[in-house]
């Protein structure tokens, strides 16, 4: 940032460098008073693209209706506070992820403190500002939004893949969110950590994404598959795998995808992986997959009570098909003991 102050009192202001707008963290900054100016200009010449307003209604339009990586708000805003604003956008479906910085008077009470938190504000600050610090939270804010985009987008991506999975075979209504559930649950059960959980609820929605290529005429037929209908059903584990291939928040979903119809005995597909080669995960959902297809209305059978179902699927531990614990604790859940 050149030769400017380490720490800016709102009374002088540096050149501005020109960068590329397009690349620029959004930062919203809403204040009426000229320290706003200041400020605006010293984060234009950094990194940031900065867009100001002069009251808390005019904030809280601009956060609905345009992107926005970051919020700085006077507490003193006309019209809206800046804590009341932040509560509101903490409230909104729409702006909730977006980060808030709350700008208190100097040094700022403990009470005034104390509201910002409470109103759901990610940060405070007051006068006189530390730059580097300022930038380096700004920086750290902005990696969060746009990381809270991304697993925004995923979710909606999971919803509507979901949603056109579920929308071709009537009798398959709610399936991918009870696989989700089941898959969790487990998970829960033998100690996974959040993160891993997290991974087998997106491989529970996500595991057959690849049937979205099948054709109705196959993946809908109520008699017996021929060879070639069969090699066609086998082949959308590989297929889903290549549809996320290229999203990064579901690069660990991929083995799951991938893997959910392997056999611990090497007799799956699409890889023929055999124990611990399969992913533990792909084993969760592989597992729970049978359960569901086994419950579920299916054009080539009626469904089976739970208990039909687990007693299926003790006869597949026993050919070696799933690993004895897994089944245990999924058995234990489903029965509630």
């Amino acid at each position: 940032m050149g030769t400017q102050n380490n720490n800016w009192t709102g009374e002088e202001a540096p050149a501005m460098v020109a960068k590329d707008a397009q690349s620029r963290p959004n930062i919203l900054v809403a204040s009426d008073g000229e320290s706003a100016a200041v400020l605006s200009d010293i984060l234009t010449q950094d990194e940031f693209s900065v867009t100001r307003v002069q009251n808390g209604w005019a904030t809280l339009d601009r956060l609905r209706h345009s992107p926005v990586d970051v919020a700085i708000l006077d507490r003193k805003l006309g019209g809206v506070d800046g804590a009341e604003v932040c509560r509101q956008a903490k409230r909104d479906q729409d702006t909730r992820l977006v980060p808030v910085m709350l700008l208190l008077s100097d040094p700022g009470s403990r009470e005034e403190c104390l509201e910002s938190i409470e109103a759901g504000a990610d940060h405070l600050i007051s006068m006189p500002i530390d730059v580097p610090v300022l930038i380096a939270r700004l920086r750290s804010l902005t990696r969060m939004k746009r990381y809270s985009d991304d697993f925004e987008t995923v979710s909606s991506v999971m919803t509507t893949l979901c949603a056109m999975i579920e929308a071709r075979d009537r009798h398959s209504e709610g399936h991918c969110h009870r696989m989700a559930n089941y898959a969790a649950t487990l998970g829960r059960r033998i100690g996974l950590t959040g993160e891993q959980i997290h991974v087998l609820k997106r491989g529970g929605f996500l595991h057959d994404v690849g049937m979205l290529t099948i054709p109705d005429a196959v993946l809908l037929k109520p008699g017996t598959l021929d060879a070639k209908e069969r090699a066609l059903i086998e082949s959308h584990p590989v297929i889903g795998e290549s549809l996320i291939a290229n999203l990064r928040s579901l690069q660990q979903v991929r083995l799951i995808v991938r893997h959910h119809h392997e056999r611990r005995d090497g007799s799956g597909y699409p890889d023929g992986l055999r124990g611990e080669e399969i992913p533990l995960a792909a084993q969760i959902v592989g597992l729970v997959d049978v359960f569901e297809a086994l419950t579920s209305p299916r054009p080539y059978q009626e469904p089976h009570s739970s208990e039909g179902a687990l007693v299926i699927l003790e006869r597949q531990v026993k050919q070696g098909w799933h690993r004895r614990d897994l089944f245990d604790e999924f058995a234990f859940i489903i029965r509630g003991d």
